[in-house]
C-alpha cells in the first residue's frame, strides 16, 4: 500500500495534475472508447478513485499497470495518448 504526504496544498496539486486522470484522459492513455472504459470498471478490471455521473477519476499507475497487462491484438482506438 502506498502512502502520499504533501508538505503543502501546492504540492497536492501538482501531484493531482500529474497523476490523476479524468475519464476522458484515461480512455485517450488507454485507446477506449467511454463504454469501453466503463466496461473495465464495472467487471473490476479498473477501479476509479473518485465517480461521480460523468466523470471518474483515476490513479496514473493503475491505466499504466492496465495498459501493460491488456490482452495484445485487441482493437483499439488509433489515436495515441
Amino acid at each position: 500500500l502506498m502512502e502520499y504526504h504533501f508538505e503543502t496544498k501546492e504540492h497536492l496539486r501538482q501531484f493531482i495534475v500529474k497523476e490523476v486522470f479524468t475519464s476522458s484522459e484515461a480512455m485517450e492513455y488507454l485507446q477506449l472508447t467511454r463504454q469501453g472504459l466503463n466496461s473495465l470498471v464495472q467487471r473490476g478490471k479498473l477501479h476509479p478513485i473518485k465517480e461521480e455521473k460523468a466523470v471518474k477519476l483515476f490513479f496514473k499507475l493503475d491505466l499504466i499497470e492496465r495498459k501493460e497487462t491488456a490482452k495484445p491484438g485487441r482493437p483499439q482506438k488509433s489515436k495515441p495518448f
